[in-house]
């Protein structure tokens, strides 16, 4: 069954990613698309309506993004900040660049009986724009203003703008107007569910790979295990599950990854132990990006390497998400780091990659895993990067290093655990700088290595805020691993959100 879409035009906004995900949260299927192709992919779609994001630009710029208006002719249309003003001057209005950039919670005063905007009177938005408009288009209508901004909204039959960000939990009731555009407006149902995703997957999956065979990296992780069950369920015989111990996991992973395949999938699990091959690789490598890229490459060649074993596969699948392109770098959107499964892998791959959750955000990938059947221990693992623990050694990846980490982390996670503090945290886990501190253990000095801990709430990996430990806690899990892994004399808590930092130490 195909689901009529709602197409989102990416302008280059820091909140594109979120009005994807409002919609699809509202049951609608959704899909982003950068500006530079959204008019042909408006034509080749024909997507049921169109949101136009926000963005960085000035419209009233040389070389600011824009559309032909003349494909969205007849679809429900609603702009957001930037979308609403380019909506403005392609149609026929008035825009200037404001005295001062308006950032920020504001609230809406009047707003017209029987808009979009009905009963919104006096409601919190988010604002961050720096033009605004100063003449609607022939046939709009002015539905809403704040104090500071005269035209907030506007609206013309089915095409609708609003300056502010209903996307964003600053705007209370952002959920309730996308739900009136996209229901009343647009004429969506709302019957895009984790069901309705796996069965338009099996098809496509089906109809890409044909009488191919696919290999499926797998890790263990819930984004690797949910490719997994899809392509066993669309094409059974003709995937092969693949897990490469790098020796970057965490210790004891590699067993448990291994069991719960031979327990939870057909027992066509390859089993590579390639530890000392990437050690090697990764001899004296210090900056975090070459390290994605030359783990990127290894499991590849580990992948070329046993061709004969893996029946001479014709694609690579794997567990990309889409907060991994957003980071790896999107046409509109800065690279903040290449994930090894997207920036990482080498030009001379002669596979072909599938990545059947590439648009998916985590929440909805668990909820597919639990759609197709699989346990709580593997829809409910805490994300895990491709790179391992690669990426959280600091400097120069050893196999002495990395048991630190190991060691340092599963006491972390051990003592979370029994002290009941595992509700709510996205990912947890330890990390080794690439210094060394001066300490006193036993009446003699040391110069040791510290640890830093560092353990997040998020609800998509776009955004992230720190758990806030009992202090008690931390001190307790300090002691613990100071005293208990060999060559570290100091133990920090990061507690930085994202942004300004990211998720992962590197």
């Amino acid at each position: 069954m195909k689901h009529q879409t709602c197409l989102v035009v990416d302008f280059g906004g820091q909140y594109t990613q979120l009005i994807v995900r409002r919609v699809r949260e509202l049951g609608v299927y959704s899909e982003m698309v950068p500006w530079m192709t959204a008019a042909a992919r408006i034509q080749e779609l024909d997507p049921q309506a169109v949101i136009l994001s926000g963005g960085p630009s000035s419209v009233l710029d040389e070389g600011a993004p824009t559309l032909d208006f003349e494909v969205l002719e007849g679809k429900p249309v609603l702009g957001i900040c930037y979308g609403l003003q380019l909506m403005s001057l392609r149609l026929g209005g008035r825009i200037e660049k404001a005295h001062d950039r308006e950032y920020g919670r504001r609230q809406l005063g009047e707003v017209a009986k029987g808009s979009l905007l009905d009963g919104f009177a006096g409601e919190q938005v988010w604002m961050s724009h720096g033009d605004q408009v100063l003449e609607t288009p022939p046939g709009f209508e002015v539905i809403a203003e704040t104090e500071s901004c005269p035209i907030a909204g506007i609206q013309q039959g089915n095409q609708f703008g609003v300056q502010f960000h209903p996307e964003v939990t600053h705007t209370p009731r952002g959920r309730e107007l996308l739900k009136r555009f996209l229901f009343d407006h647009a004429g969506f149902v709302g019957d895009w569910t984790s069901a309705s995703f796996i069965e338009e997957s099996l098809e496509r999956i089906r109809n890409e790979v044909g009488s191919g065979r696919v290999l499926c990296a797998v890790s263990g992780g819930v984004d690797s295990s949910v490719v997994a069950a899809l392509l066993t369920k669309a094409i059974g015989d003709q995937v092969t599950c693949v897990f490469i111990d790098h020796g970057l996991l965490r210790k004891g992973e590699a067993t448990q990854v291994i069991e719960q395949f031979t327990n939870h999938f057909h027992p066509n699990l390859v089993a590579i132990d390639a530890q000392e091959q990437f050690f090697g690789a990764l001899k004296g490598v210090t900056d975090p990006e070459d390290k994605r890229k030359i783990i990127g490459a290894e499991f590849v060649r580990c992948f070329e390497a046993h061709a004969d074993q893996l029946s001479d596969c014709d694609f690579l699948a794997q567990g990309t998400l889409y907060p991994d392109v957003i980071e790896s770098g999107s046409p509109t959107s800065a690279k903040i780091k290449s994930h090894h499964n997207v920036g990482g892998l080498p030009d001379w791959m002669r596979m072909k990659v599938i990545e059947p959750l590439r648009w998916l955000f985590k929440d909805e990938v668990r909820e597919v895993g639990r759609a197709l059947g699989l346990p709580d221990e593997m829809v409910d693992r805490e994300p895990f990067p491709g790179p391992g623990l690669g990426v959280r050694v600091l400097g120069e990846v050893t196999p002495e290093r990395v048991h630190m980490v190991q060691d340092a982390d599963a006491i972390f996670r051990e003592m979370i655990a029994s002290h009941g503090l595992r509700n709510g945290i996205w990912q947890s886990y330890a990390a080794l700088l690439d210094v060394k501190t001066v300490g006193v253990m036993g009446d003699e000095r040391t110069h040791q290595a510290p640890i830093v801990l560092r353990a997040v709430a998020s609800e998509d990996a776009m955004t992230a805020t720190a758990v806030p430990f009992p202090f008690e806690f931390l001190e307790a899990v300090a002691n613990r691993i100071v005293n208990e892994v060999k060559g570290v004399n100091r133990v920090f808590y990061d507690y930085t959100s994202k942004p300004p930092a990211t998720i992962e130490m590197e």
